[in-house]
């Protein structure tokens, strides 16, 4: 769809990533869709917005939206037919921290070794397949997304060999693995870098931005510009100094990144899950950011490249190159026929549209893509102290479900290595800390998607009460300390990807079975009942709740392939569904408050198979989550 000046604001929003654009617009800033759906609104001609607000949004903002949407494909058609069936589709995966899930050599940092020895766990729990964040050789600048060399294990992780044992142990239980590939930039410490500084004219010159003087006014996601001055040429990097983005419109950076995905899929590795993905096509020439679109956005600079030019060029190639796999690794046969490995997009400030558009099978980029528009409620951002909202959710998953074709599939998750604790965000009180538990994991379980688990999740993990800026290790919550001082303690508390980043619980003793030497970076959690061995032998644990869940999902194809069908849409905290595949058909009802919700629906014939109540017979208590077959 190509459109010009004489486009209305209407024509706009009916463009995918028009329409992405202002949803998120309106998201950051909590207003309603009425704003723009509105017949008033949707005649206004974009001259006339140019012309009348011009001289405040900057006389580029007309022209670089309508490059972006130039830029963008056509949306592919929504199908009506059955789901195609592959592995992915029915997986749950399970995401671990390996610097904080188990050490094995007394340490304090967590390894390789370590995730071997609590594979049994996994495997009991139900996971199909494991996701671990980088491992690859770092300075550790930002743990691990600063990557030094793409083939080699960081030291203090273990080594190639432990690798090798891990995916062999996975593919013999029954289970897939996949690592985090940061494809967007390097670790100055990488050889390529290094080699560009010593030689800008020579072979790895063109494998960066490197210029004499900083080339634009864009920020970085951890403060301050987005330049960093060494030997006299300036480089830029997104996030940290230490973080240098790479050049993905010079052929020789694509295919050393193919090659890189084809050295471990070599060595059986089943997928990437690709961090920042969407950022790797910068706008030619790097253009100057438009003040406003920084200041809304908080970041200046990010519409040329958050959307890039190549974007979608770029993952069809990587696909083509890199994601197709030659021949079943050896060890792999207990997997079945289907080893296809799965691409994973980490894509922030991508919508419903153009994530569609990235995981169109018939366009073959991507498999998922990670959205984070979920996350926080309308108006706010990670750092805000505030109360999520629940109904928020409901109503993002209603429409995001209701936009999908049968060919389209979304990522299902709530937490992560970049985000506090969802209990936390939703209602920190204690007495309700379980029953929210449960209600979440019933809510990523029976949903439509492919769902991810943070680890700790299943134990119901909460944010840790951290005594002050020394216990912290997060380059990014450092950062904004550095940057405000003491007054932006409250956005770290409430923000701090620090939450999430403390060791897994295993057990309430000191070390919490994690190591039993100093470690990394400490928890300050002292609750009783919420480690793996406190909810082992409980029966009412969030922990046994997750493994029914992983169970039934696992056994019932209407729970993972199913169609989905929402009732009740418009009634505030109560959220409730149907699946159904094959004949056979599942309720799901949950209640999104603390306080008790009438119960709806009595009349339906239900078996109770899941859930924090025993029968439908009264009330719902709450947070109140269940799962029921339909008789």
């Amino acid at each position: 769809m190509k459109l010009d000046k004489t486009a209305t604001i209407g024509d706009v929003y009916s463009h995918p990533l028009g329409r992405d654009i202002i949803d998120k617009a309106l998201l950051q800033s909590g207003r309603s869709r009425l704003w723009v759906i509105n017949p008033l609104t949707r005649h206004i001609k974009l001259s006339l917005v140019d012309w009348l607000l011009g001289r405040w949004l900057g006389r580029d903002f007309i022209p670089n939206l309508l490059q972006l949407l130039a830029d963008c494909p056509d949306a592919p058609p929504r199908l009506n037919g059955p789901v195609a069936d592959t592995w992915w589709k029915r997986a749950v995966f399970y995401q671990v921290y390996p610097r904080s899930f188990a050490d094995s050599n007394s340490d304090g940092i967590g390894d390789l070794p370590g995730i071997l020895s609590k594979l049994p766990y996994l495997v009991d729990l139900g996971i199909d397949c494991l996701w671990l964040t980088p491992i690859f050789t770092s300075p550790n600048k930002d743990m691990g997304y600063d990557v030094a060399d793409y083939r080699a294990v960081m030291t203090e992780m273990g080594t190639i060999d432990d690798l090798r044992r891990l995916i062999a142990a996975c593919h013999e239980n029954g289970m897939r693995i996949i690592l985090d590939l940061v494809a967007n930039h390097t670790s100055d410490d990488h050889p390529w870098f290094q080699s560009a500084l010593a030689d800008p004219e020579g072979q790895y010159g063109d494998y960066y931005f490197l210029r004499d003087e900083q080339a634009n006014n864009w920020t970085s996601f951890f403060s301050g510009s987005a330049w960093v001055e060494n030997e006299k040429k300036w480089a830029l990097h997104l996030f940290t100094p230490d973080q240098i983005d790479l050049n993905w419109d010079n052929p020789a950076v694509r295919r050393e990144m193919a090659d890189i995905v084809q050295f471990w899929l070599a060595e059986g590795i089943d997928g990437f899950r690709l961090d920042v993905i969407n950022y790797i096509s910068k706008r030619e020439g790097l253009p100057d950011g438009n003040a406003v679109v920084g200041k809304m956005m908080g970041f200046v600079g990010i519409e040329h490249y958050f959307h890039g030019p190549h974007l979608h060029d770029h993952l069809m190639e990587l696909r083509r190159d890199g994601f197709t796999r030659h021949g079943l690794p050896e060890g792999q046969e207990a997997l079945g026929a289907d080893a296809s490995p799965v691409m994973i997009g980490e894509t922030p400030g991508a919508g419903v549209e153009t994530g569609r558009i990235l995981t169109s099978p018939q366009r073959k980029e991507l498999d998922l893509a990670f959205s984070f528009d979920h996350l926080e409620s309308p108006g706010h951002v990670r750092w805000d102290d505030y109360l999520y909202d629940l109904n928020f959710l409901k109503r993002y998953y209603i429409d995001y479900q209701s936009r999908l074709g049968s060919d389209d599939w979304m990522s299902l998750f709530f937490e992560n290595h970049d985000n506090p604790r969802m209990i936390s965000k939703v209602n920190p009180d204690p007495q309700f800390r379980p029953q929210l538990g449960k209600a979440l994991a019933t809510i990523l379980l029976t949903m439509r998607g492919t769902p991810f688990i943070f680890q700790g999740q299943e134990i119901g993990a909460v944010n840790q009460n951290f005594p002050g800026p020394e216990a912290l290790r997060d380059v990014e919550s450092l950062n904004l300390l550095a940057q405000d001082g003491m007054k932006a303690w409250p956005k770290v508390m409430a923000g701090s990807r620090d939450h999430a980043r403390v060791p897994m619980r295993w057990t309430s003793e000191p070390g919490v079975g994690f190591t039993d030497g100093e470690p990394w970076l400490r928890g300050y959690e002292q609750s009783v009942g919420y480690s793996v061995a406190d909810q082992e032998n409980d029966p009412g644990s969030v922990l046994r709740h997750y493994r029914r869940l992983l169970w039934l999902r696992r056994t019932n194809l209407a729970l993972s392939l199913g169609s989905i069908h929402f009732i009740d849409e418009k009634v505030r905290n109560y959220f409730a569904w149907f699946r159904e595949h094959d004949g056979q058909r599942w309720f799901v009802e949950v209640n999104l408050s603390c306080r008790p919700l009438r119960r709806r629906h009595r009349d339906l014939n239900l078996e109770v198979v899941a859930g924090t109540a025993k029968d439908r017979s009264a009330d719902m208590e709450p947070y109140e989550a269940l799962v029921c077959q339909v008789r």
